[in-house]
């Protein structure tokens, strides 16, 4: 069972910004880091025509991007049952999207797995991530997991600082941990990249600096995996 702390945490948080603080800002740097981080899962998870199942999909705002790009079908699942009424009534509209409440430990393989997977930003979160990422392998043929780059110093050090980041217990996890754990799974990395460079609630004038830096840091050996703020991953299982 997830940790009913957290859950209340995230609760907490959707009620009292009518979503996710990092989904609603409008804050230029969200703005930027979430575009980047859509268009890095686009890239790796074809989603066109596919039945997609969204992990930890939160307030559905990154839901939404996932059937507007084309998916058959979303199913977006979390614990966080406030989260999930908001991601209800913000995908009202869309006929391709349903939400359920379902722990992630609770995962049980479909009769026909899910064509893709959908994982973003939720494995850091968890206490026990090789379970859930057991249980992940076991719905979808294809994942596609985004998560923060366990690399970076800089976000190391914000975890332990930043009472946010505390108060969620965010704990980002080395990307060749997340490989192995995948890969025990019986699953397969058939392609990875680092990508991101703009920190969310930073200032405009940062924001601009570090988005205009951001190709630059994104194509350079080595840089990349210590500057970049996100790690994302494509595994086939089975």
């Amino acid at each position: 069972m997830a940790d009913e702390r957290n859950v209340q945490a995230f609760n907490e948080d959707a009620a009292a910004h009518d979503g996710y603080v990092y989904t609603t800002s409008e804050r230029l740097s969200c703005q930027l880091s979430n575009a980047r981080m859509t268009r890095a899962i686009l890239e790796l998870g074809n989603v066109a025509g596919k039945r997609v199942i969204d992990i930890g999909c939160g307030d559905g705002t990154y839901t939404a991007s996932l059937a507007e790009a084309g998916a058959a079908s979303v199913l977006g699942v979390d614990a966080a049952d406030v989260a999930i009424e908001l991601a209800r009534d913000r995908c009202a509209e869309l006929a391709n999207v349903t939400f359920e409440v379902i722990d992630i430990y609770a995962l049980e393989a479909p009769a026909e797995r899910y064509d893709l997977a959908v994982v973003r930003g939720i494995l850091h979160h968890l206490y026990d991530v090789e379970r859930a990422i057991e249980r992940i392998a076991a719905v979808a043929r294809e994942i596609v997991v985004l998560e923060p780059n366990g690399y970076n110093p800089v976000l190391k050090a914000i975890e332990k600082l930043s009472p946010y980041h505390v108060e969620h217990e965010e704990k980002s996890y080395a990307p060749r941990s997340l490989d192995r754990w995948f890969e025990n799974c019986g699953g397969r990395i058939d392609a990875s990249k680092y990508v991101g460079l703009v920190p969310m609630f930073c200032p405009d004038s940062l924001a601009r600096l570090c988005k205009a830096a951001e190709p630059i840091v994104e194509s350079t050996p080595g840089l990349r995996a210590v500057g970049c703020g996100q790690y994302v991953q494509r595994i086939r299982v089975g």
